[in-house]
């Protein structure tokens, strides 16, 4: 059975940072992506891996400052988040492309993942 959980959210002051974690479980030979969404809007695709994490893409408006990383051994992916502002503020999900790893194209669309974990809760706020 997949599953994958996510952690790692929290409540930080604007400037902060965090590290997401994405516990993969039941599977491991497929990319990964990290999506977010904030209330009202639509869901936004961050980061993909692939599973050799020889392929990494991210969505320009994070470039330098969200970095996309996992540990296969530990079935696990991260994503660090640094000098995060008020607008970053949503439920952060990891999701799984279980045909391929490879990071499906486009990376940021969630029509391309089939596995979802349920979202961990970033709040940036003084």
């Amino acid at each position: 059975q997949v599953q994958l959980v996510e952690s790692g959210g929290a409540l930080v002051q604007p400037g902060g940072s965090l590290r997401l974690s994405c516990k993969h479980s039941g599977f491991n030979r497929y990319a990964i992506g990290w999506f977010r969404q904030a209330p009202g809007k639509e869901r936004q695709g961050l980061a993909c891996i692939s599973y050799k994490d020889d392929l990494i893409f991210y969505r320009d408006s994070v470039k330098g400052r969200f970095t996309i990383s996992r540990d296969n051994a530990e079935n696990t992916t991260y994503l660090q988040l640094n000098t995060l502002k008020a607008e970053d503020t949503a439920l952060y999900l990891c999701a799984a492309d279980r045909r391929s790893g490879w990071c499906p194209y486009p990376f940021t669309s969630p029509d391309n993942y089939d596995s979802w974990g349920q979202g961990t809760q970033v709040t940036v706020s003084s």
